[in-house]
């Protein structure tokens, strides 16, 4: 059977062609490769051209993007009314945070994202990677609260939009994954109390939604603290959210776990190698390769689920995006609002999802040049 000259197999060079002969050996292989195929690619232009072209027109050719008291939104046969994200921006971004100091949370915003990117790269996972996590929060928690430096102390009431989302999803995801770790291992443990303790908190807290932990810790913790002892209501939402997302990574690393053969147990205490040894540096790595995609996939889902805060009071972005409406020049403008709040969303979640592709593909390659390597020593 002959192979396509225009398209390169697993490990071989491309031939020699240009570019379009390329794209249309590609084209003709997996959208023209049979009459059924050809009819549904045919069928998909279609419709992507009749509903795309009214979009673009309504979204870009009759949009409207400045519009100071919102009149000439309500213009007949005009677009999208992108003067609405022109005047609210802030608001939604940065919530009721003091107007002339909204350049901190836009600041701590801007480390955030720092950090993450930092992060993403190989080469900085060192151990001097935790103290530029530890200065960046730190410098986060002086931009937000102030106090010092000649900024204006902020309650974090008043925190609130992107930078509070940031934050929230941030320190959850930071404490719970690691709790999820201890959970899984605690799970699986040979120790019935120990194991039967693990069960029962997954499975509680898996259990119920996370709005009824949000309640609980809202109001019902307060009942139980000694008089005079108060936490902070932000304080209280970031532990329910951590104690939820740890009962669900929980779960997924036990599933890596699972996953990993019970000879790469065996050969590890064959060793000689202590418990924590043999899962720090032999099962937990394989693991946690394993369970890539079901992580970033609850990473994604606990990012989204940030929004729930808004039912105690706490202005996260989506809840300002919905605050911005109530003012009566921008009633009615829902549309663009939620896409605004939409697309805010998808950049961070779409930029886990690729980068966590690309790590998977990166270690995946990295344990196949092992193996080769280890396979090419025997022989």
């Amino acid at each position: 059977m002959g192979s396509d000259p225009f398209i390169a197999g697993p490990g071989q060079a491309r031939t020699k062609g240009s570019d379009p002969k390329v794209a249309l050996a590609w084209a003709r292989e997996h959208l023209f490769s049979s009459w059924g195929n050809t009819a549904v690619t045919l069928m998909i232009v279609y419709l992507l051209w009749k509903l795309m072209l009214p979009f673009l027109d309504w979204a870009l050719v009759k949009a409207v993007w400045w519009s100071p008291d919102g009149k000439a939104c309500r213009v007949e046969d005009s677009g999208a009314c992108w003067a609405l994200i022109a005047d609210k921006h802030r608001f939604m971004l940065f919530g009721t945070y003091p107007f002339d100091a909204q350049w901190r949370p836009a600041l701590a915003s801007l480390i955030f994202v720092a950090l993450y990117v930092v992060s993403a790269i190989r080469a900085c996972w060192r151990p001097w990677l935790a103290l530029v996590w530890l200065g960046g929060l730190a410098a986060i928690g002086v931009l937000m609260w102030g106090g010092v430096f000649g900024m204006v102390y902020v309650e974090n009431e008043r925190w609130g939009g992107l930078a509070l989302t940031l934050l929230l999803a941030t320190f959850g995801i930071a404490i719970a994954f690691p709790l999820s770790i201890l959970l899984a291992l605690a799970r699986r443990s040979t120790m019935p109390v120990i194991r039967w303790l693990a069960i029962g908190y997954i499975e509680l807290i898996r259990g119920v939604p996370l709005i009824s932990l949000l309640f609980m810790a809202s109001v019902m913790l307060p009942l139980f603290l000694p008089e005079g002892v108060t936490i902070d209501k932000l304080l209280r939402a970031q532990i329910a959210m951590i104690l939820f997302a740890a009962a669900y990574l929980a779960e997924v690393v036990r599933g890596g776990l699972q996953a990993i053969p019970r000879g790469q147990y065996e050969a590890a205490q064959a060793l000689g190698l202590s418990y924590w040894k043999m899962m720090g540096f032999i099962i937990l790595p394989q693991a946690l390769r394993i369970s890539i995609p079901p992580l970033v996939n609850t990473f994604i889902g606990f990012f989204k689920d940030t929004s729930l805060v808004l039912i105690i009071g706490l202005f996260d972005l989506l809840t300002t995006v919905k605050v911005s409406l109530t003012e009566p020049k921008w009633t009615g403008f829902g549309v663009e609002a939620y896409i605004f709040a939409s697309a805010v969303y998808f950049i961070f979640c779409f930029a886990m999802s690729r980068y966590s592709q690309a790590l998977e593909a990166s270690l995946g390659a990295a344990q196949s040049r092992g193996t080769n390597g280890a396979g090419k020593g025997v022989a």
